[in-house]
């Protein structure tokens, strides 16, 4: 499933290449390399050792004129870390790439070229002709362009706006805006949220974001794609932690969104029959989160003790290792009732998931923690100090979803609630949505 992610969180992917031994692998003759991928092994590597060594050794590459695929694939890629590297001595080397036959360093180019602010005008001029080529990433083109600010660009970009292809015509539309022209067309990104296409309506979030369209945020909660791209346009458009915006509450949509119900969404998929259990299971390792919901939805309707052998036979094969299907496995245990015998078994595979680090799985745990406030809240007690502590828990989703967990203990009478509450309540938690969280709960204690 395609997400976005931290640009640091898978940064060292071959944590036993030293620096070293990367600048000495991309100082070979492809011929002499143990596997084609090597050098883009070396060159992705580099960029956990910033410096002008790693700087010059990838500008070498991309100064070399062999055109094999292992060196093309190192020099798409050497594009992209020097620009992660900051590198603006590179901008020249990087333009160089916009002519080449390669389409895919092309756009690799003009993303790196936005993300180190380039103002070379004719390196410019180039990034605003391709946009006449339709070989190229025009989508891609066309985010680099407005983010640069390249007011020049506006009547090219704005002829895109009818693109037949949903993501150039929605990066065109918040282009426009960027540049400073029409807003007219902003409601149509709106549309394209739900359109039938997964990577169509990621595209259109982010196209939401991009033209700070603040209005179009109650349909970007609607979406049916994955919570992060949901979550994270509430970051980058709710000012400042507000209360309130456009009509919406800023802790009633937080809490929407990490309880994440198929049924806060707008669905673009439907069943026309009755579908087999194991089917609707095995829609959780699909990569469409509109067709994962729906599976979702349906079996949530089941009692859990039958529908159990099933879930826990794929579960062992497969879902415990796969992050997408795991978050939407996590999702039915919280949401079927009755587990019958099988609820111990259960709450435990919550518990292991909310410590569950690996960063693919990051979305499962808070998804876990309010799991197991439902199946067993007693059970959340032991963790819950340091899971609401910003020193030793890190990921602000799971401090949220922890005092979300810990409102509901206090409405429910149990003491932990209010214990965690005194104990937290002198510090502030670097978080503004989780302090505003912390406060609500602190004002709900004190009206019991």
């Amino acid at each position: 499933m395609n997400e976005p992610v931290s640009a640091s969180r898978f940064n060292n992917i071959h944590p036993g290449l030293d620096q070293a031994e990367s600048l000495r692998i991309l100082s070979l003759p492809v011929a002499e390399l143990e596997s084609s991928s090597d050098r883009y092994m070396a060159a992705a590597q580099l960029l956990n050792f910033p410096g002008r060594q790693s700087e010059q050794a990838l500008l070498q590459l991309l100064a070399e004129g062999d055109e094999s695929q292992a060196t093309q694939l190192a020099k798409r890629k050497a594009v992209e870390v020097l620009a992660r590297l900051g590198c603006k001595d590179a901008i020249g080397s990087i333009g160089q790439c916009l002519i080449s036959d390669d389409h895919y360093l092309v756009e690799n180019a003009a993303w790196a070229l936005h993300q180190l602010g380039c103002q070379d005008q004719g390196i410019i001029n180039q990034m605003v002709a391709l946009l006449a080529d339709s070989r190229q990433n025009r989508r891609v083109l066309i985010q680099s362009l407005a983010g640069l600010r390249v007011g020049q660009a506006l009547p090219e970009i704005t002829a895109l706006q009818d693109d037949d292809r949903p993501g150039v015509r929605g990066a065109a539309i918040a282009a426009v805006v960027t540049l400073g022209g029409s807003r007219d067309r902003i409601s149509s990104l709106g549309e394209q949220l739900f359109l039938p296409n997964q990577m169509d309506r990621q595209s259109a979030i982010q196209d939401v974001i991009d033209a700070g369209a603040k209005e179009l945020l109650e349909e970007v909660l609607c979406a049916p794609v994955s919570p992060v791209f949901r979550m994270r346009a509430v970051r980058l458009l709710w000012p400042e932690a507000q209360p309130l915006s456009n009509g919406l509450s800023l802790l009633d949509t937080l809490d929407s969104l990490l309880l994440d119900s198929p049924e806060s969404l707008q669905l673009v998929h439907s069943y026309g029959e009755k579908q087999e259990n194991i089917f609707l299971i095995n829609e959780f390792f699909g990569t469409d989160f509109s067709r994962c919901y729906l599976a979702l939805q349906t079996l949530a309707c089941e009692p859990g003790e039958p529908l159990w052998p099933l879930l826990e036979q794929r579960w062992l094969e497969e879902a415990h290792n796969d992050y997408g299907a795991h978050y939407f496995f996590i999702r039915l245990f919280a949401m079927t009732a009755d587990w019958g015998a099988e609820k111990a078994k259960v709450e435990s595979y919550c518990e292991e998931a909310i410590f569950n680090r690996r960063p693919q799985f990051t979305k499962s745990r808070p998804a876990a923690i309010l799991a197991l406030l439902r199946l067993q809240p007693e059970r959340l007690n032991a963790p819950l100090t340091q899971l609401l502590d910003p020193a030793v828990e890190s990921n602000w989703e799971c401090r949220y979803a922890s005092w979300m967990a810990v409102a509901q203990m206090i409405t429910m009478g149990l003491t932990i609630g209010t214990q965690l509450v005194h104990l937290h309540s002198n510090t502030n938690d670097p978080s503004p949505f989780v302090e505003s969280k912390k406060r609500q709960v602190a004002g709900l204690l004190a009206d019991f």
